[in-house]
C-alpha cells in the first residue's frame, strides 16, 4: 500500500496558519512530501481538482465538497471572538453600507459567506456585492465597504490608524451574535489518498500536530518571524497568535456546524454537511 509519488501538502500562505506548519516542514522529508504554498482560494481549487493531496483549506470550501474529503482531527484556525484578520472596512456609516455595496476579497470563500450570513440574518440587510482583488484603496473606490482577510487585513488595519475607517471584526461579531467561536480553516485530505497511503497521511497529521503544540508552547520564534517578514510590533503578534485557536474540539465543531446550517438555510451551501474525520493510521496500529 502507498503512492508511487510524493504527497503534496498545501499550505495557506498567511501568518494565521504558521503554528501548524512552522515546525511541520522539517519533519516531512522533501523526497516524500512536497509543500505547495498558495492563498486559500487557490488551495481549495487545487484540492478539488486533485492537484494536491492534503491542505489547510477554507472551512466553506471543505463543506462544498465534504463527501470527497476527511478532516484532520484537532487542527483548525479558529477564534473564540476577535480574529484580527477577517475585517470589514467601512468608509460610510453602517446604516448606509447595509443598503449599499460591499467589495469582497477574491482570496477566500469562508469569510465571504460569513459576511453574507451576518448581513442577512444579523443585520437583516441585503447589500450588493462585488468581488475584487485584495487592495483596500481600489475596493473602496468601487464600494462603500471592503472585506479583507489574512495578512492584507492586518496591514490595512495598521494603516487605518491614519485613515480612521470604521472596522468590524467578523469573528467578534459572530461571537457576540451566536455565542460561538468561528472556525475559518481546517486541514483535510482527499479520501482516495487517505485510503491509498494512510501511513504517509498520518505522518503529515503528526507533523502538524507536533508543530502546533511546539509553536504554542513558545511563540517567540513565530513572533520574531512575523516582525521580520510582515512588520509590526512583537506585542501585536503575541496577542494575535494568542487570540487564535488551533484545536478543533466540540466547541469549535458546534460553531462551525451552526455556520454550515446558516449557509445552507440561505442557499449559499446546496447541501447539509456532516464532518468526517481521518482515522489516524499510526494510532490505530498502536491500539491494536
Amino acid at each position: 500500500m502507498g503512492l508511487n509519488r510524493p504527497i503534496t501538502v498545501g499550505r495557506i500562505d498567511y501568518a494565521n496558519v504558521w503554528p501548524i506548519f512552522h515546525y511541520a516542514e522539517e519533519q516531512l522529508p522533501p523526497e516524500r512530501f512536497h509543500i505547495d504554498k498558495r492563498v486559500p482560494a487557490a488551495l481549495n481549487r487545487a484540492l478539488k481538482q486533485g492537484e494536491i493531496d492534503i491542505t489547510s483549506m477554507s472551512s466553506f470550501a471543505y463543506a462544498a465538497n465534504a463527501e470527497d474529503y476527511l478532516v484532520f482531527p484537532d487542527l483548525s484556525v479558529s477564534a473564540k471572538g476577535r480574529v484580527n484578520s477577517i475585517l470589514l472596512f467601512l468608509k460610510k456609516p453602517l446604516e448606509e453600507v447595509l443598503m449599499g455595496r460591499i467589495a469582497l476579497t477574491a482570496t477566500s470563500a469562508t469569510s465571504v459567506v460569513l459576511l453574507k450570513i451576518l448581513m442577512k440574518l444579523y443585520y437583516k440587510a441585503e447589500p450588493s456585492y462585488v468581488t475584487m482583488e485584495p487592495s483596500l484603496d481600489e475596493m473602496l473606490e468601487e464600494a462603500d465597504a471592503a472585506l479583507l482577510i489574512g495578512d492584507s487585513a492586518i496591514h490595512a488595519s495598521w494603516a487605518n490608524k491614519e485613515r480612521g475607517l470604521t472596522v468590524i471584526d467578523l469573528g467578534e461579531l459572530w461571537r457576540n451574535w451566536t455565542g460561538y467561536g468561528m472556525t475559518f480553516a481546517l486541514v483535510a485530505v482527499r479520501k482516495e489518498i487517505a485510503q491509498a497511503d494512510p501511513r504517509a497521511v498520518s505522518e503529515v497529521l503528526h507533523a502538524m500536530t507536533t508543530s502546533k503544540e511546539r509553536s504554542l508552547r513558545n511563540l517567540e520564534p513565530l513572533v520574531a518571524k512575523a516582525c521580520a517578514q510582515l512588520g509590526g510590533e512583537a506585542s501585536y503578534w503575541t496577542r494575535y497568535f494568542n487570540e487564535l485557536h488551533y484545536n478543533f474540539g466540540s466547541d469549535e465543531q458546534a460553531g462551525l456546524m451552526l455556520y454550515f446550517d446558516y449557509a445552507h438555510q440561505l442557499g449559499l451551501l446546496p447541501h447539509e454537511v456532516q464532518l468526517q474525520f481521518f482515522a489516524d493510521h499510526a494510532a490505530l496500529k498502536v491500539n491494536e
